[in-house]
């Protein structure tokens, strides 16, 4: 079926009764022939949206293919709190979603269950034109107020076929094909899924789980023991069925042992949940039900944990228009089901559905045993009963959302590999499709035992880098695997380079700049790999995209490697006490530092104690992220082959060595005798512990 692009609009008026003839037990009628066009779409996600409409605006035909029953992915799925980084970063159709948004809370009619004037977002500024928080059918609506304005057919409910879905001449896709029978021919292809089945079908390298940190020169991949401070345990909670009981086996989801040692890699997956849409408005709150499949023992360490001590409300909702929520994981126990989605990626259909339901049936009961269980402290009992779903969000399903928060799953091998260093700057490319600015950021992967209780594994959160350039060939496979083929969300990168670049606002971009290379394709009369850079740059700046970041760059925390002599960092630090993580403050070494949360004064100690390779003098730095808040008679204690000597640090002045502050010069035996004591012994503030660096003198 070949028209001319010309009268474009005819052909798609044309081909929309046959696009949607109904099926005759679920396979097309047998004469009927493939439709064909020139960018096919699979994945109804935020970025298959935003490259339908790019491709449309480029004078091709396009369709787009969604699995399910709705549209925008995470976006429309309970992700209204936008995670951006650094909102300057977003360009072109991502940024023109975001107005729309803008446009429609600018309405009062759009306002049911509070005043516009009652709203309060710290991610919008005063006078901004876009919206970054928002409701879920809020945006759908947007999307598909958006598909229409282009006129672009959207195929609901229909899956690839896994087995045979894909049909190739040499490395060029010819036609795809769904279970139902359904055959659309393309001349390219954009694989917008948050899974990478179409890409991985056409015989594409991908990568599932971790890779080890020697893979690609990182430090923050692979298994991470050390790095995993937040989101994790502060107190000691038993794993076994029986307290203390070996023989009496583990906890659900709890194993034996860790993986692999630090930075080996694994197939771990960092893991998914339900951002679920909640309200305190009684009359538009649906109270938490309790699932027929409840397993008590599934919530048995969340009990453990509070009875522990651990009374923190476990999770994190922030609020949208109208009185909702989008609610997060938070702490050591919450709505993470860690562990219980690594499958997922490579399964089939129905494993899927399984560890959907999985998900869905351990988060209601989560969220029932946070407001009803007895064991859970009152104070927490009362939070989650003040809150429900929202009766009027996600309707079809029971108000829960109807898409799992797949927060990586295969990611493809190209011909470049977006790694840690192109998120930190130390490596840089010349063919930008976009920027990502967010945090290195992965949830926890695994839970496991050592000695003898729980601790969570693989939550890594280390930012600081200013917003970074994402290469056009880490979308687009080895042109001898597939050379007609764009894939914009399951992209090429590390595990953790993914981490900071899979943010919804990213995946828009990404989208909108494989439509461009798509449709330059085309009319150039090349593969998608041998398409003009320059031309592609050209269009791209024209469509308002962002391809270099020329705001102020962030200055990177300082890397323990690059500091001389012996450093100690706090994960390395014998601990009294919890010392609650944080990155809020810029100037630290090494991923974070900690602070006391300005309690439990006389209570918490942080000793660093180095490995003193020969007896002498050495000059002791202390590092902190200075702040008004912080306390000015903080006690150190330094012990040296001289004795303990003691002083006290002021940590709202500013560090005299950089991140640092010397506070003098001591002896030191060789031997790991020695060591820096710092605590929060009367002080009048937050006492912040960062990492000691000690430098020989003589």
């Amino acid at each position: 079926m070949k028209i001319s692009l010309s009268i474009r609009r005819f052909r798609l008026i044309a081909i929309l009764p046959m696009l949607f003839v109904p099926l005759i037990d679920g396979t097309l009628p047998a004469k009927e022939p493939a439709a064909e066009f020139d960018v096919v779409i699979y994945g109804g996600t935020s970025g298959g949206i935003v490259a339908a409409v790019q491709a449309a605006r480029m004078g091709k035909s396009v369709v787009l293919f969604e699995p399910g029953k709705h549209v925008g992915g995470l976006t429309s799925g309970g992700l209204g709190a936008t995670d951006i980084g650094n909102k300057a970063a977003i360009g072109g159709l991502s940024r023109r979603f975001y107005r729309k948004l803008g446009e429609h809370y600018a309405r009062p009619e759009s306002w049911k269950w509070e005043q516009r004037e009652q709203y309060r977002s710290g991610r919008r500024k005063a006078n901004e034109r876009e919206m970054w928080t928002f409701e879920p059918h809020v945006a759908e609506q947007t999307y598909r107020t958006w598909l229409a304005e282009y006129e672009i057919p959207v195929l609901f409910e229909e899956r690839l076929d896994l087995k045979q879905g894909v049909r190739k001449d040499g490395p060029r896709i010819r036609s795809i094909v769904m279970e139902s029978g359904r055959e659309i021919g393309g001349r390219i292809f954009i694989d917008a899924t948050y899974e990478g089945d179409l890409m991985a079908l056409a015989g594409v390298s991908y990568h599932v789980g971790r890779e080890s940190n020697a893979t690609y020169g990182e430090t923050l991949n692979g298994v991470q023991t050390r790095n995993a401070i937040f989101h994790q345990f502060i107190k000691p909670v038993d794993p076994y069925v029986v307290p203390g009981d070996p023989a009496s086996g583990l906890l659900p989801g709890v194993l034996p042992q860790v993986s692999a040692a630090d930075g080996e890699g694994d197939r771990g997956v960092q893991t998914y949940c339900f951002r679920m849409c909640t309200t305190d408005v009684p009359e538009n709150r649906v109270p938490w039900q309790k699932p027929v499949d409840y397993d008590p023992l599934k919530y048995e360490l969340l009990l453990r944990n509070f009875e522990a001590g651990d009374h923190r409300v476990p999770w994190s909702p922030t609020l949208m228009p109208n009185r909702k929520t989008d609610v997060n994981n938070n702490y050591a126990v919450s709505t993470d089901y860690i562990g219980m989605n690594h499958e997922y990626p490579e399964a089939d259909y129905k494993r899927r559905a399984e560890i959907i339901r999985e998900h869905l049936i351990y988060q209601q009961g989560l969220m029932w045993t946070l407001a009803n269980h007895p064991r859970v402290p009152e104070k927490v009992r009362r939070e989650f009963q003040t809150w429900g779903l929202a009766k009027d969000e996600f309707t079809e399903t029971d108000h829960w959302p109807h898409q799992l928060y797949i927060r990586e799953a295969r990611r493809m091998i190209s011909d470049y590999v977006m790694t840690e260093q192109n998120c930190v700057g130390n490596r840089t490319i010349d063919d930008p499709v976009g920027l990502a600015a967010y945090t290195m950021d992965s949830h926890n992967i695994q839970r496991y035992v050592r000695d003898g209780r729980v601790v969570n594994e693989g939550d890594v959160q280390v930012g600081g880098f200013s917003p970074y350039p994402i290469s056009y060939r880490s979308i687009r496979p080895r042109q001898s695997e597939c050379d007609n083929l764009l894939v914009p969300v399951a992209l090429s990168a590390s595990h953790i380079a993914y981490g900071s670049i899979r943010m919804e606002p990213v995946f828009m971009v990404l989208g909108q700049s494989a439509a461009t290379a798509a449709c330059q394709a085309i009319d150039q009369k090349v593969p998608v790999q041998k398409v003009d850079y320059e031309k592609l740059k050209q269009r791209l700046l024209a469509d308002e995209q962002v391809l270099a970041w020329t705001g102020p760059r962030k200055k990177p925390p300082v890397a323990i490697k690059k500091l001389p002599g012996i450093v100690v960092d706090d994960l390395d630090a014998e601990l009294t006490g919890y010392w609650r993580p944080s990155r809020s403050v810029g100037n630290f070494v090494g991923n974070a530092y900690r602070h006391d949360q300005n309690r439990n004064k006389g209570e918490m100690t942080a000793v660093f104690r180095p490995q003193i390779p020969r007896t002498g003098f050495y000059e002791v730095r202390v590092a902190y992220a200075r702040n008004p808040n912080r306390a000015d008679n903080v006690p150190v204690e330094v012990q040296t082959a001289d004795g303990p000597k003691k002083l006290t640090l002021n940590q709202r002045s500013a560090p005299n060595k950089g991140a640092l502050h010397s506070i003098g010069k001591f002896r030191f035996n060789n031997g790991n005798a020695g060591s820096v004591a710092i605590s929060n012994k009367n002080t009048n503030g937050y006492v912040v512990i960062d990492a000691v660096q000690f430098l020989p003198t003589e």
